[in-house]
């Protein structure tokens, strides 16, 4: 029997509410959450060239958009790029495979394009739209992004044939906002930042993700998840990542709930393997 099972049935959970994967049936709707997954709804639905969405590592961004995908109309055809890096021409061909096209390897840039603007006319003429999604969108070039605002340039009448959601890290607004960007700045018709969560919001959302799993939602004391909002700074990867030790060293002690000393004890034993200086610059604020 895994090691997880076992805290599981001594908290009598039907999985574990704490991994780190994106699991949009966990996706707990805090307020930041709620305006970011507006935003990116209002952005398809008024056919903004594009939207962009940032937030920290772990903030919830890629759930938000598996979220979004799920719902999304089956009229879409939607393209997901993840970590794409490249320059010019080498960034079409990430978009071309995302959609499905084939095209020739050796193909120049002009034919590619053009394989991609049939494709869209295409879809057009079949009453379809077409959303092209870059997750982790600040590892694509200058000269990648500029490619990428390019393809919005694509009409038919007063049409765009192609919407992007840009979805990325912090520097993803920097980025952008650099002045040899301005183009692509102009384009950006809805935009949001995920921030971190406060106090109040982690404490919702360790109750949220114990009930989603099966249990009460009070299985963690008010005390506990003050401290695990001071050692992780509200974001939620790493929120999941010491609540799930916080579990398993409860169940270990045979509580029947997580203690603060159980989390302190967590932090002090290294187990859980954030940076200390990031934990004490988190703690002391």
């Amino acid at each position: 029997m895994a090691v997880n099972e076992f805290y599981l049935n001594h908290f009598g959970l039907t999985q574990r509410p704490f991994t780190l994967l994106p699991d949009p049936d966990f996706l707990y709707w805090s307020e930041q959450h709620r305006k970011g997954y507006a935003v990116l709804e209002y952005g398809i639905m008024s056919r903004a060239p594009i939207t962009v969405l940032t937030g920290e590592i772990g903030a919830g961004k890629t759930t938000l958009l598996q979220k979004l995908l799920a719902q999304i109309d089956p009229t879409v055809t939607v393209g997901l790029i993840s970590n794409a890096q490249g320059n010019r021409g080498e960034i079409l061909q990430w978009v071309l495979n995302a959609l499905d096209v084939p095209f020739e390897q050796g193909a120049t840039y002009v034919q590619n394009f053009q394989r991609l603007q049939d494709f869209l006319v295409s879809e057009y003429a079949q009453g379809r739209r077409v959303i092209l999604v870059f997750d982790e969108a600040q590892n694509v070039s200058l000269e990648g992004l500029e490619e990428l605002r390019m393809l919005t340039n694509i009409n038919a009448n007063k049409d765009e044939l192609i919407q992007l959601i840009l979805v990325g890290q912090p520097e993803l607004r920097d980025i952008i906002r650099d002045p040899r960007m301005n183009q692509l700045a102009q384009r950006v018709a809805a935009s949001f930042h995920l921030n971190r969560m406060d106090r109040e919001a982690t404490h919702a959302y360790i109750a949220h993700r114990m009930k989603q799993a099966g249990g009460t939602g009070h299985e963690f004391t008010t005390e506990a998840t003050t401290l695990i909002h001071k050692a992780t700074g509200g974001v939620p990867r790493l929120v999941n990542q010491l609540c799930d030790f916080g579990l398993l060293y409860s169940w270990t002690d045979d509580e029947r709930e997580v203690q603060r000393k159980s989390i302190q004890s967590v932090l002090d034993d290294g187990t859980f393997f954030w940076a200390q200086g990031d934990q004490e610059e988190a703690q002391s604020r």
